[in-house]
């Protein structure tokens, strides 16, 4: 909870790819908020009361889970709204003349984009989407310790670049500091 109010504040990709970390981490613990206590919370170094708020946290996005049918797969609606925002700020950065540096950045990465699009067949799902996808699909084979290959490494250097970049305009436009 402390780590994802952080990273929502800092940065927006990162948030993204921890909460979709926290529902594999949910899904693994069965949705059950006992095991979650005993295999994530109860290894926190906080304060009581701390964990309970770190509890009561994991026990609603446990329900969210439940009461969204997203228990095996999938994401919360919180997660998706955020990818339908990121959609929409990138839309609308592709449109501006001031942002030749953001479209240079999704250029360099939309090879990459329509590659995994055609080899997922996940055409319907928006592009942003995909970038999120690719880039947790590389996190999960890293913490696995399996090998990518440098094709791979490449297309994940392009797509971080590109949603580095779009994280920062996402801020921006927060604080109020970037004008479309």
């Amino acid at each position: 909870m402390l780590i994802a109010q952080q990273k929502k504040k800092e940065n927006i990709a990162e948030y993204l790819l921890y909460m979709w970390q926290v529902e594999d981490l949910i899904r693994a613990n069965g949705l059950d908020i006992n095991k979650i206590q005993q295999n994530i919370i109860d290894k926190f170094n906080q304060p009581e009361d701390v964990k309970q708020q770190i509890h009561d946290w994991y026990a609603n996005l446990v329900e969210m889970m439940r009461l969204e049918h997203v228990a095996q797969t999938g994401h919360l609606q919180i997660n998706k709204n955020i990818i339908i925002d990121l959609t929409d700020l990138h839309l609308r950065l592709q449109k501006s003349p001031q942002e030749a540096f953001y479209t240079t950045a999704y250029y360099n990465a939309l090879p990459y984009i329509v590659e995994l699009r055609a080899k997922n067949k996940k055409t319907d799902v928006p592009e942003i989407e995909t970038c999120f996808e690719a880039l947790y699909g590389f996190l999960l084979l890293r913490m696995q310790n399996k090998e990518v290959s440098a094709q791979t490494q490449t297309a994940i250097k392009q797509i971080s670049a590109f949603l580095r970049i779009l994280a920062e305009k996402y801020r921006q436009e927060r604080d109020g500091e970037l004008e479309l």
